[in-house]
Order: C-alpha cells, then structure tokens, then sequence
C-alpha cells in the first residue's frame, strides 16, 4: 500500500474536478468506482475511489481520494492499494506507485 498526502490552498471545486480529470485520462482502463460527498457549512469532505488494470502485475489496482476543505485550506490524501498477486506478502507494488504518482503530481501543481 503507498500513500500520498498534502495540505494546500486551493479552489475545492476546482482541485476535486483536475484530480477527477486527471486520474481518468492518465490510464486508458481507468474508471470512477465510487464516490461519497459531505458539506457542513464551510467544510466540505469528498472521497473518491478509482480503479486501472496494471499492465505489468496483471491484475486491477484502486486509489482512494480524500479531499477536505474549510474555505480555502484544503488536505489531500491518496491511498493506492492492489497490485500484488502473492498470498501472504507483497512482491510488487510498481503499480500501486504509478497510480499514486499520477495523483501526486497533478496534486503537485496546485
């Protein structure tokens, strides 16, 4: 399992739709799995999970977004897991940390 978070400032209409975007277009065999939403007054949380097939473990692989705001501060945090064909262990996690990494670097450009 590999894990991604960060706190920022941001638009959270705007950083929910470029992540929703992005980690749709950055594989072909990505898809939105489901989705949860919560507003409270000024406080918003959005979970979102999204599944791809890995090429090289051969097998489908999710990334849970959460995105929190009040106002303007926003916490960002993604969580890859799958990936693995072992029984007991993981043996490879290059897919995991590929599908995180499309999340970490549209993140990164906010």
């Amino acid at each position: 399992m590999a894990k991604y978070e960060r706190r920022f400032q941001g638009d959270f209409g705007a950083v929910l739709s470029q992540l929703h975007n992005g980690i749709l277009s950055g594989s072909i065999s990505a898809s939105f799995e489901e989705g949860s939403n919560y507003i409270a007054g000024d406080f918003r949380c959005t979970v979102r999970v999204y599944e791809r097939y890995s090429f090289v473990g051969g097998n489908r692989l999710s990334v849970t977004v959460t995105l929190v705001g009040q106002g303007e501060e926003l916490f960002l945090s993604a969580i890859a897991s799958g990936g693995s064909q072992a029984m007991f262990f993981k043996i490879n996690t290059w897919g995991e940390e590929a599908f995180l990494e499309k999340v970490q670097e549209i993140a990164e450009r906010f």
